[in-house]
């Protein structure tokens, strides 16, 4: 099975999303930012790669939030998403048109694509806790 990990970054009450530009089948939609593991990396290596590689940032990652099981042309996947405690750096936009920090309950407004869904659940259920 591979392995998609996903930043869940949560400021005062808000969580970030990004739009893709990358001109594939999710083109436009919005995400939590993150990528495939590669190699032996580990879960918390893969997603500072990742943003680092997106967004030109330096991530501290923290606590497993949940997972989301899906199918990519045939192929099993899980994304891990995992909260990001901390960054240094400012956002510059290498794969996205744009970032936004809305609350949980906003994140049914924004096109997501199917694995991010229960993680959007979740980050809901958590947000009414």
């Amino acid at each position: 099975m591979k392995k998609v990990i996903a930043a869940i970054f949560i400021n005062e009450g808000r969580v970030l999303i990004a739009q893709r530009a990358k001109k594939d089948a999710l083109y436009g939609k919005w995400e939590f930012p993150g990528g495939k593991l590669e190699g032996d990396e580990t879960d918390q290596e893969c997603l500072k790669r990742e943003l680092y590689e997106e967004f030109s940032i330096h991530a501290e990652v923290g606590a497993y939030l949940c997972s989301s099981y899906f199918e990519h042309n045939n192929m099993p996947y899980e994304m891990r998403a995992y909260y990001v405690t901390s960054y240094t750096g400012e956002f510059v936009l290498h794969e996205h048109h744009e970032i936004k920090w809305v609350t949980p309950d906003e994140l049914p407004a924004y096109e997501m694509p199917e694995p991010d869904q229960p993680i959007v659940k979740t980050l809901i259920e958590l947000y009414h806790r």
